[in-house]
């Protein structure tokens, strides 16, 4: 800095001043620092500037798994918002592990990023309380916190599956399967628990072997439609939990000679260009990703309220497949 100061006849303040962005310099002045930056290859020393600051303009984003569809949306979302705010996005995949999230927040926390975006892999988050103490700004995204409290955004997936499943309900269907992610899940619990409540509402039973959670690997979905799609009584329509469960059950009905309805949670990629389309119920990722950020700037900015739900709504997207009326 002492080098650009004396390049371009200035003080280090007004040398300062320009490469922060502060006012108070004229545009001449602010010309000559720019072209002594220039010739000097002069790179502000962010480190130092962190010593004074006590900020690091970086914000951690623990995701399940940055391949799914869903986050792409989601990541890009929380990366226009920081960079709107002069904060540069540090991601990992938790891999729906509870100690890899673990260790992926902590590792950020320990490169002192001023505040974390988690999707949560585990249900106890304790770990947690020492640095948002400290001053790390927390927002959990998609599935609440366990075991503390903190801001959580979230989409209806109570309310989405239940709307889905009445969706399938009025066109004719009795019988209906669910096969959804793992019972830890938050998200799965809601939207069974929304399956259940359309079921509920219409008078209708639901069978035992009518519901499956557990792993979204392609055997493990393919085997629970399968068995869900045989014998001499089989359901005639499906409600898939997610994304990843809808892409194998369609390829499942794909097999079959007669027609079996389908509502999935989650729009994806060229569900509109199947035939028929993909009936889904969509959420918006890039909400989620942008309500949860401002949040957290909000909180950066010195905004304290007691931690917030936000929950935000689903839509219905029908295309075909949720419309197919029972098989005769």
């Amino acid at each position: 800095m002492k080098d650009v100061a004396s390049r371009a006849g200035v003080g280090l303040k007004t040398v300062s001043r320009v490469v922060n962005g502060e006012p108070g310099v004229t545009t001449e002045t602010e010309r000559r620092v720019q072209e002594a930056i220039e010739a000097l290859g002069f790179r502000r020393n962010d480190s130092a500037r962190v010593l004074r600051k006590g900020r690091t303009a970086t914000v951690g984003l623990v995701l399940e798994d940055l391949a799914d569809p869903f986050y792409g949306p989601l990541n890009r979302a929380v990366e226009e918002v920081a960079r709107a705010h002069g904060a540069l996005l540090v991601n990992g995949s938790s891999a729906e592990d509870p100690d890899r999230e673990r260790e992926l927040a902590l590792a950020l926390c320990a490169r002192r990023v001023d505040g974390l975006i988690v999707i949560p892999a585990g249900d106890d988050h304790r770990y947690l309380e020492p640095e948002m103490r400290a001053g790390v700004a927390t927002v959990f995204v998609d599935r609440p916190a366990g075991r503390i409290d903190a801001d959580v955004v979230l989409s209806d997936s109570f309310g989405g599956a239940r709307q889905g499943v009445a969706h399938l309900i009025a066109r004719g269907h009795r019988r209906i399967g669910f096969i959804g992610d793992h019972a830890r899940i938050h998200t799965a619990t809601e939207r069974l628990r929304g399956y259940r409540a359309a079921m509920s509402d219409a008078g209708l039973p639901v069978d035992g072997s009518w519901v499956s959670l557990g792993s979204t690997a392609p055997e493990r979905v393919t085997a629970a439609a399968t068995a869900m799609l045989a014998g001499p009584a089989p359901v005639t329509a499906l409600f898939s939990g997610n994304n990843r469960v809808t892409v194998t059950v369609v390829r499942v009905l794909a097999a079959l000679t007669r027609p079996v309805a389908l509502v999935g949670f989650d729009d994806f990629e060229l569900a509109d260009l199947l035939r028929p389309g993909v009936t889904v119920v969509a959420q918006d990722a890039a909400a989620l990703g942008r309500v949860a950020t401002e949040r957290l700037f909000a909180r950066l900015d010195g905004d304290r309220p007691a931690p917030e739900r936000i929950e935000l709504p689903t839509r219905l997207v029908p295309r075909g497949s949720g419309e197919l009326p029972p098989a005769p």
